[in-house]
């Protein structure tokens, strides 16, 4: 054991090697390496895989009730100032080191195929070994300098890896998106590090937490000072993890490969927030107000997450407003000093949702085959459905991630979920009840995207495609919206009936365009295109057996790791493998959460009973609305005879219009930041600006155009004449003169 933890220290240098080689490469025998680019793979995730050997091992012996190892080394001693870089093993770096490591090697696995063809392939793996070391480096720090330096460094492979197709202006934008938010978040973490070390002088978390709770229990320190340090820490996890309101970067990030969405944007990078609270959690414990404020944005985020993702037509957007609200039940369990159950969520969430949004890829992947590479189509749920008998395996996979992430048992986000939902009963009814309605709303908008998908509303047809004519892509909104915007494309026909429209608003028309609101039953016609050289059949398809094989992988985590939750007998005492886990944990950080304490079956099954009711009643609403079994007779007869005319049916349809165009236009978040904080700040640039142009350079340049009239005027005077002198000299008496005697 102590030599496992002896040689700790070089989990964070072990996949260095991989971008080091790629640069050396790129830099002495280009060619060469170009050529040879696919081998590139092989050593990440060799690597990686050495990295989970010692995670595993690590992890093992936390369960078995090893004892927390901390190794720190001075870096500087400068009279009373030292600071010491070190590694900290205990349960929470192990279980981070297990995440980062199992889902970063099935996204290298599946990022090979993905990522075959494009250009940039070399670029890709050395961004994601480098990431995974800064983020490996992260979780294993000793003390909050350590960590805000690791904090940078997995910010920057971020904002490389979001804007890595760099020549697309979207991919650019969003990329400087993420880099200001994110750098609001930075910028306070700094400020709360600096504030704690005025307060304690220490870095180091164990000196750090023992001196700040005497100092606050004993009123040796200012309890203001000590909520805006804490608070300003917070801000750092807030813009990390993508909640309210720095959570505005996260759907633009999906502008980077899908990959990067599942490894950084859903299971790794995000959970850095969640990471940094947890690690501080029993300083946020001591200091007031700060679990209340945490449980707050917890909440907020929970609610605001579920219904922006309710109108969503991009399925990676969907995807990302469904981790933000779920990273909000995390933040929620740590607020509630639900530590158990905070982590238990963090571990079942990371797998379902990187396995869905792998399995995105692999969606997004076949139907590039149909309308080309084409971001705003392939990722179009609008255009989607019927994909069902092309893409079975990966139809079955996000099938079971999408019943997952729902809260369906026996699967994993099931146990977890409805563990916070208990602890949020004891906490607060009303943020339970809140808890619980968003419940029911992830249930509504996952189905909604899988239905979409898979089930869809399309009816296909293939014909035989020359290539020598154009067809026409008419982009029709899926709730039944009348007139439709004509774009040229050679692969797609849409053609739609009006009859075939099933909506329940086919008497209103609707202000916003390319929208996804009603259900209709388009036609979709893929032509098969035929090259002279080459004969291609544009249809969807299945993946590679390289992206096949993370999700079954990933499918078998999101089954079985649930179970790590689920309590046994040993010794005539219920037992759960994941309480051995995190206990230490929890004694190490001296918080007052709530320790896990027994198992009581009839109210897990009450409760059980309770929160699956929900997420069904979700489902039900979600298929009601989108299952294409409903469109061979008028749909929603239910809603039409408690709607069908009078102020019933203008009231429902407003209240339809403000639901959907709140979630469709993000809120209106987006544009009350580029209105106030972008606008505003522009305004006050170019009143700076204009200040410094006009007030400041114009005295200075005013002052040399006076100096200079006033040269011109003396010159004429001192001419040499003496007459003219005795002029000036008489003339200058005599006003004098006059002035004077004025007074008398």
């Amino acid at each position: 054991m102590e030599h496992t933890y002896q040689y700790a220290w070089i989990i964070p240098f072990v996949p260095l090697p991989v971008p080091i080689a790629i640069g050396a490469g790129l830099l002495l025998v280009p060619t060469a390496t170009k050529n040879l680019r696919r081998i590139w793979a092989f050593p990440s995730v060799l690597l990686l895989s050495i990295v989970i050997l010692f995670s595993a091992d690590l992890s093992i012996q936390q369960i078995n009730g090893s004892p927390i190892y901390q190794y720190v080394w001075s870096w500087t001693i400068n009279n009373d100032f030292s600071l010491d870089f070190g590694y900290l093993i205990d349960p929470l770096t192990s279980i981070m080191l297990i995440l980062i490591t199992t889902v970063g090697i099935m996204v290298l696995i599946y990022s090979d195929n993905y990522m075959s063809h494009d250009q940039g392939y070399l670029r890709f793996f050395a961004y994601m070994s480098f990431f995974n070391a800064s983020m490996l480096g992260l979780v294993t720090s000793s003390n909050l300098i350590q960590i805000y330096i690791f904090w940078e460094l997995v910010g920057m492979c971020s904002y490389l890896l979001i804007g890595f197709w760099f020549t697309r202006p979207i991919a650019a934008s969003a990329c400087q998106k993420a880099f200001v938010t994110n750098r609001v978040g930075d910028f306070g973490l700094f400020l709360g590090i600096s504030g704690l070390y005025c307060i304690t002088g220490s870095f180091e978390f164990r000196d750090l937490f023992e001196i700040a709770n005497n100092l606050v229990d004993n009123n040796g320190a200012n309890s203001i000072f000590c909520t805006l340090c804490a608070s300003l820490l917070f801000v750092g996890a807030v813009a990390k993890s993508a909640q309210f309101p720095l959570h505005v970067w996260l759907p633009d990030a999906m502008e980077g490969p899908t990959p990067i969405s599942a490894l950084i944007h859903a299971a790794t990078m995000v959970a850095a927030g969640i990471f940094l609270v947890a690690r501080l959690l029993p300083l946020f414990t001591a200091i007031p107000y700060i679990m209340n404020l945490i449980s707050v944005v917890g909440i907020i985020t929970i609610l605001l997450g579920a219904t922006l993702a309710l109108a969503q037509k991009d399925i990676k957007i969907s995807l990302a407003y469904s981790t933000m609200s779920q990273l909000g039940y995390i933040m929620l369990a740590l607020g509630m000093g639900s530590y158990r159950a905070a982590l238990f969520h963090l571990i079942t969430h990371a797998y379902s949702k990187a396995l869905l949004f792998l399995g995105s890829g692999s969606i997004i992947h076949s139907m590039e085959t149909v309308v080309g590479y084409s971001p705003e189509k392939s990722q179009n749920m609008a255009i989607m459905g019927g994909l069902t008998k092309y893409v079975p395996i990966t139809k079955t996979a996000f099938l079971l991630g999408t019943l997952s992430l729902c809260g369906i048992p026996p699967l994993a986000c099931f146990w977890s979920k409805d563990e916070i939902l208990n602890d949020s009963w004891l906490y607060s009814p009303i943020f339970a009840i809140i808890a619980c309605f968003t419940a029911g709303l992830t249930a509504f908008y996952m189905f909604r995207v899988y239905l979409l998908t898979f089930e869809g509303h399309l009816n296909v047809h293939f014909k035989n495609y020359s290539g020598k004519k154009n067809s026409a892509f008419h982009s029709i909104s899926i709730w039944g919206k009348e007139g439709s915007k004509e774009i040229k494309n050679n692969f797609l026909l849409f053609t739609m009936n009006k009859n075939e429209r099933g909506s329940l608003f086919l008497e209103k028309k609707y202000p916003i365009d390319n929208n996804v609101r009603n259900i209709v039953q388009p036609v979709i016609t893929i032509n098969k295109f035929t090259n002279k050289n080459k004969k291609n059949d544009s249809y969807p398809h299945e993946s590679d057996n390289t992206m096949l094989l993370p999700l079954l992988v990933l499918v078998l985590f999101t089954l079985f790791v649930g179970s790590l939750g689920i309590p046994f007998r040993q010794g005539g005492m219920d037992f759960d493998i994941l309480s051995k886990w995190v206990t230490p944990s929890i004694n190490l950080l001296h918080s007052n959460s709530n320790n896990y304490s027994g198992f009581d079956w009839y109210e897990f099954m009450i409760n059980a009973i309770f929160s699956v009711s929900i997420a069904y009643f979700g489902i039900f609403i979600a298929s009601l609305l989108y299952v294409p079994a409903y469109s061979s007779f008028q749909k929603f007869n239910l809603i039409n005879s408690f709607v069908k005319t009078g102020p019933k049916r203008i009231f429902w349809d407003k209240i339809i219009n403000v639901i959907y165009n709140w979630s469709y236009n993000r809120g209106y978040i987006d544009i009350f930041y580029a209105t106030t904080l972008t606008r505003g700040i522009r305004g006050l640039s170019e009143l700076t600006h204009f200040f410094d142009r006009q007030v400041i350079d114009g005295i200075t340049n005013g002052v040399g155009v006076t100096s200079f009239f006033v040269a011109e005027v003396i010159k004429y005077v001192g001419g040499g004449r003496i007459s003219s002198y005795l002029f000036f000299y008489l003339f200058y008496v005599s006003i004098f003169f006059l002035f004077t005697t004025s007074f008398y």
